[in-house]
């Protein structure tokens, strides 16, 4: 039997086969009742009725009757608890001379004084911008009480100006000065047998209008730090011993000192013009037959450190001030200047009380 042939004229060869199996992936139809993998009555995998449940997207709870892997009920996840958290007011330190009874400081007229944010920014504390921010934090005081409003004029000359409970210094005048004194030279501002002394070293501040006060002495053969300033209550205070006021000096000596000499100067040693001790005393080295030591005292006696190790038998070779309060001498060769910085001087007036 002649087999039909297609259009182009080949054998249609399908012809007679019997026909594949409805149940291949190929042939398998693509709608109707039997598809069973996109759509219809029988497409339980994606949207019928009779397949398993979808699985539950992360943190919602699981549906009940469900089971895992195993066949065990699902258990449902424990949820993290919300913390409320508690706004801050201010993480602003604030002023360490506060005042229950706040009284806000006087305020001046239009065209009088200088803006407190100027003046804070002239000495040095902080920009104008940042200025404002510290008076807003509650961070300023001016003559005991604490500003937190912006605008206010004060007098630079005479009023009293704190930030974080350290006093800032704004009169323009004021000068602070550490001076590293060399070994011979004498603790005076002017010498009448014309031997070399601190006045040398200042001259041009002095011949530029300056005034210009040393706090205590040094005696020619000590070298070290002097603080030199024109405010004559700040250097009163600091040389007067009621105000206790810790300096600290490096003392060579002859002998090997033992490490109990401290305990007997701590007690009290007795000079010929009464008692004295040290508040501190540490020994840093021996060097064959003599030795390094460290010590503090508030005392401020004529030779009272010399006299003190030489009555516990120990004369001093050489003797050096290193700090006063907290201003250090620092790394200048002798005879050399510095300005203190703002924190230094803040430290010198709130340890006297100023």
């Amino acid at each position: 039997m002649n087999r039909s042939a297609r259009r182009d004229g080949t054998p249609d060869r399908g012809r007679g086969k019997p026909a594949r199996s409805t149940t291949g992936k190929k042939d398998a139809p693509r709608g109707g009742t039997g598809n069973a993998s996109r759509g219809g009555t029988g497409g339980a995998a994606r949207t019928g009725t009779g397949g398993a449940p979808k699985k539950p997207h992360r943190g919602q709870a699981a549906a009940p009757g469900a089971t895992n892997k195993r066949g065990k009920p699902k258990q449902a996840k424990p949820q993290r608890q919300q913390v409320p958290v508690t706004p801050k007011i201010s993480n602003a330190k604030p002023a360490r001379h506060q005042h229950t009874d706040n009284v806000a400081p006087k305020q001046l007229a239009a065209g009088e004084g200088v803006r407190l944010q100027k003046v804070l920014a002239q000495a040095g504390v902080a920009s104008r911008r940042a200025a404002e921010e510290l008076i807003e934090q509650g961070r300023v005081e001016v003559d005991g009480a604490i500003v937190v409003e912006q605008g206010l004029r004060v007098d630079p000359e005479n009023a009293v100006v704190r930030v974080d409970g350290i006093r800032v210094v704004v009169k323009k005048d004021l000068v602070h000065i550490a001076l590293n004194k060399p070994r011979g030279w004498q603790s005076t501002m002017s010498d009448d047998l014309g031997r070399p002394c601190i006045g040398d070293i200042v001259s041009e501040r002095v011949s530029a209008g300056q005034r210009l006060f040393h706090v205590g002495r040094l005696d020619a053969d000590t070298e070290g730090l002097i603080l030199l300033t024109n405010d004559g209550d700040l250097a009163h205070r600091l040389m007067h011993p009621s105000f206790e006021v810790p300096k600290t000096y490096l003392a060579t000596v002859n002998g090997v000192v033992d490490r109990s000499l401290g305990r007997t100067l701590k007690a009290g040693v007795e000079l010929e013009d009464g008692p004295a001790k040290v508040d501190s005393f540490q020994l840093l080295d021996v060097n064959g037959k003599q030795s390094l030591v460290r010590i503090v005292l508030h005392e401020g006696r004529k030779h009272i450190v010399r006299r003190l190790l030489e009555a516990v038998g120990h004369p001093v070779v050489r003797l050096v001030r290193t700090d006063i309060g907290s201003v250090s001498l620092g790394d200048g060769r002798p005879g050399t200047l510095r300005v203190l910085g703002r924190g230094e001087v803040g430290s010198l007036y709130k340890a006297v009380g100023l």
